[in-house]
């Protein structure tokens, strides 16, 4: 079987995904007119903005939070480690170029997804993918395609992954056995989950950005202790992204292919900028000021803070404490334990236990509410639906801790790539209306005044909307 998995995966990531995630990022770029870039001034107000509550739905900010619980996970750091290892130093290179013009496809399909949410009974918002391939596009089949991907992917497949890297972590930390880890995990998760999309949304824009927080100064505080090295690590990790890096002194050089391919593919598991999966997060905003493009703004912030921020910290601990002496089939989250060991002491590998403990269970949580609203969207009463879905994920988190690493993420690697290529294909035949949606914002940013999103000015576009969802715009 992982053979098979192995080859799936050469086709898709080889031949296809790498090629179409820089072609859209690239094309997104273009016609949001360099929306990423253009729009920093304005990242400070747009995050003051997200914390104002506004009626049907979350705030920007528990939304970002939120998206970010699913982003910050065990890619941010075993997924870390497993790129370098596969890649080598220039992989994280490549992390950085997914993130930047990821940000762009993230502006595309978080803004789409705002533009076509709809409420629900209890009047919160709701949306995603699903919603635009079957409003904007009128292809309600490829919404249940899409809505099916992602019911495997983050209802089962992606808690493993989760799940795995704790119950690795605790083992080697404190000899935890996995079982009664999975086992935790998953009742705890069960707790959480029956409170819904606000409950999860409300204790995590506490959670995220302490437990970000705690990670990030950690990698700083060894960063600041070994800063004569960071030019060297610097200088590695460029000349490593392209290949110009030769095997010597025992050291194994890695091919810019392998560096490519490893970098876009934890790249994107980390930020998940055109997976499709932010969006449901994105749509469950009431976004201030009143325009599809300021919570495509603020998701972006998040492609950011995971990649460049978070990931680029679980970097730096790998790389300076240099090549660390575990078996070749060593856990990625106990490389970087390992790493933080050797560069602080004993203590470092309980810490990296604790911390993944937090991303891992944000993470869980959060993947349930994904999988949760696009269970809704293939049948809105699914109340019995609900608990053999939250059964199947308590299942899966309890499996993931004792399923292997390479069938765990061979198989998140292709169900990332199903979900990515479906999503990819409807934004990209939605990109006039992602372009609509970044000049209009534009325009009256240029113009001084406060965005807010005229549907009258768009009939073709209003007849697709969800009534309510923009004709009744808050004032103040």
């Amino acid at each position: 079987m992982p053979d098979y998995l192995s080859f799936i995966n050469e086709v898709l990531w080889g031949s296809m995904m790498i090629y179409l995630l820089f072609a859209a990022g690239i094309w997104f770029t273009v016609r949001s007119g360099f929306i990423q870039f253009r729009s920093i001034p304005q990242l400070r107000k747009n995050l003051k903005n997200s914390l104002s509550p506004q009626p049907g739905g979350l705030t920007s900010f528990q939304a970002l939070c939120t998206s970010l619980a699913a982003r910050v996970g065990s890619g941010n750091l075993a997924g870390v480690a497993l790129a370098i290892s596969a890649g080598g130093p220039g992989a994280i290179f490549w992390m950085w170029m997914t993130a930047i013009i990821g940000m762009a496809t993230s502006f595309a399909e978080c803004s789409l997804a705002q533009l076509y949410k709809e409420a629900d009974k209890q009047g919160q918002f709701r949306g995603g993918p699903a919603w635009y391939m079957a409003r904007g596009l009128g292809m309600r089949w490829m919404g249940v395609l899409f809505s099916i991907f992602l019911l495997v992917a983050y209802g089962l497949i992606f808690n493993t992954v989760q799940a795995h890297s704790v119950a690795h972590a605790l083992r080697f930390a404190f000899d935890c056995p996995e079982v009664l880890t999975g086992g935790t995990l998953a009742a705890l998760t069960l707790v959480v989950v029956v409170t819904g999309i606000k409950g999860v949304a409300r204790l995590m824009q506490w959670m995220v950005p302490v437990m970000a927080l705690l990670w990030v100064m950690a990698s700083l505080l060894i960063c600041a202790w070994h800063a004569e090295q960071l030019p060297a690590v610097f200088n590695l990790i460029f000349k490593s992204a392209f290949g110009w890096r030769e095997a010597a002194a025992g050291a194994l050089g890695y091919t810019l292919s392998q560096a490519l391919t490893a970098g876009f593919q934890r790249g994107m598991f980390s930020n998940e900028a055109g997976m499709g999966s932010t969006p449901n997060a994105a749509a469950a905003a009431a976004s201030w000021p009143p325009h599809p493009a300021s919570q495509g703004i603020v998701q972006m912030i998040g492609v950011f803070v995971d990649t460049i921020i978070i990931c680029t910290a679980s970097a730096m601990i790998v790389l300076l404490a240099g090549p660390v002496d575990l078996p070749a089939d060593t856990a990625g989250i106990q490389i970087i334990q390992q790493a933080l060991i050797n560069l602080t002491g004993g203590w470092g590998a309980g810490f990296v236990g604790f911390i993944i403990i937090l991303f891992a269970f944000s993470s869980i949580v959060v993947n349930y509410i994904y999988a949760e609203n696009n269970l809704l969207f293939l049948h809105p009463d699914a109340r019995r639906s609900r608990w053999l879905l939250r059964g199947g994920v308590a299942v899966m988190v309890l499996l993931g801790s004792l399923l292997s690493l390479p069938t765990v993420w061979q198989l998140a690697d292709i169900i990332m790539a199903l979900m990515a290529i479906t999503n990819l294909t409807a934004i990209l035949l939605l990109s006039p209306v992602v372009t609509l949606i970044a000049r209009d914002y534009l325009r009256q940013r240029k113009l001084g005044v406060q965005p807010v999103f005229d549907v009258s000015r768009y009939p073709e576009i209003e007849e697709q909307l969800a009534p309510g969802a923009w004709d009744d715009l808050p004032r103040r």
